[in-house]
């Protein structure tokens, strides 16, 4: 099968099947921000495992294609990827993603009709854009403001591709905005206060991950996230085998003090987990992760001053009891014996969520960057 697609004008399209059209996915980035000193380049690793159906689950009740758009010179000028997931509550639900093009219209629109055009021969009912393949987590949303670096696995676009986006007839979805604490912002004195008597309460416990136990810890996680997250549409439950792998694969980014579990007694109600901010190593790298950069960033690990909270949550029974604080007090005591870690970012807090957003307001977080997630209903 040839990867050549068809040819418009000055530019080809083509769509990536082969090894070398996937390193051609990737050095789109060189010509999109190479006047960019703020971009960072995300882990080739990382991006061609959400295209890897033995790496993504989401393969098992869906699709993806990607494509990559040549200019006149044969470089590689602008890409997209789109995708779709069965939903069992709402259906057919496309996505377009891991879009990027140098400043040229022509090319963008060529990129969008091609990516909707699949998902609407696949009858998808609505395409949510951009976003990633799986888990929201991870490259999910356009940047729209920022004040600080690109984080581990996070979006990043030139301004121009908002207006792109809109002009193709995207509403805006979802608001996501990032926060971040530092030790002096830290309303210490009066969190400190609100966690000690939950911390008090004989029955609650709240303990740091231990990597020799990591199995206990993995099921604990899965039973919490599968309580805490099971009113959320088009929810999915986790099993300990998926986690237990993940957790394995982010140890060396994720000390045992990074991971904070809740307990009532024997019961798992809650976590705070963390991981070290470590785009400021991978910044060096240009995306690549071979045994040269992971020792480099064996070495470089103890550099990293800040860290990213990446996911939060307390079953329902124990909303509004102060463990949510209790959790935060724990992470915060676990870093004293880190002098370096000095701030810490709390990403993908969702505008559908002012109780989140109050609690860190309060704890005197400052709001970073925004990220917008747009939909397009197809009728």
């Amino acid at each position: 099968m040839t990867s050549l697609d068809k040819s418009k004008g000055s530019f080809s399209l083509i769509e990536v099947f082969t090894e070398k059209d996937r390193a051609l996915f990737h050095r789109v980035l060189d010509q999109v921000y190479a006047q960019d000193p703020a971009f960072i380049y995300p882990l080739e690793a990382d991006v061609e495992g959400i295209f890897d159906p033995a790496k993504n689950k989401s393969f098992q009740s869906g699709s993806a294609r990607r494509w990559i758009l040549l200019d006149t010179a044969g470089r590689p000028a602008g890409r997209i990827a789109a995708f779709y997931t069965q939903k069992p509550k709402s259906g057919k639900r496309g996505g377009i993603g891991f879009f990027e093009c140098i400043e040229n219209r022509e090319m963008a629109m060529e990129l969008w009709n091609t990516a909707e055009a699949w998902l609407e021969e696949e009858q998808c009912l609505t395409i949510d854009a951009p976003i990633n393949f799986g888990d929201r987590d991870s490259f999910w949303g356009l940047l729209i403001t920022a004040e600080n670096p690109v984080s581990y696995r996070e979006s990043y676009n030139p301004t121009y591709y908002q207006a792109w986006i809109q002009e193709h007839g995207y509403q805006l979805e979802i608001e996501q905005t990032t926060y971040d604490i530092t030790n002096n912002t830290f309303n210490y004195e009066r969190f400190s206060k609100i966690a000690g008597r939950v911390m008090a309460k004989e029955n609650y416990r709240f303990v740091y991950l231990d990597y020799g136990n990591l199995s206990k810890f993995s099921a604990d996680f899965v039973r919490i996230y599968n309580e805490a997250w099971a009113f959320h549409e088009d929810f999915e439950p986790l099993t300990p085998e998926v986690l237990n792998k993940r957790l394995k694969e982010v140890k060396p980014a994720m000390p045992s003090n990074f991971a904070v579990f809740a307990y009532d007694n024997d019961r798992p109600i809650g976590f705070f987990i963390a991981i070290l901010e470590i785009n400021q190593v991978f910044q060096r790298f240009k995306g690549k992760m071979g045994i040269w950069q992971q020792l480099q960033f064996l070495w470089h690990r103890g550099s990293i001053n800040k860290a990213k909270g990446i996911v939060f949550g307390v079953v329902p029974d124990y909303h509004n009891l102060g463990i949510e604080t209790a959790l935060i007090m724990k992470f915060h005591e676990g870093l004293k014996n880190m002098k370096k870690v000095k701030s810490m970012e709390l990403a993908w807090i969702g505008d559908f969520n002012p109780k989140m957003i109050s609690m860190l307001e309060s704890l005197g977080a400052t709001k970073t960057k925004i990220h917008h997630t747009y939909r397009k209903e197809i009728s």
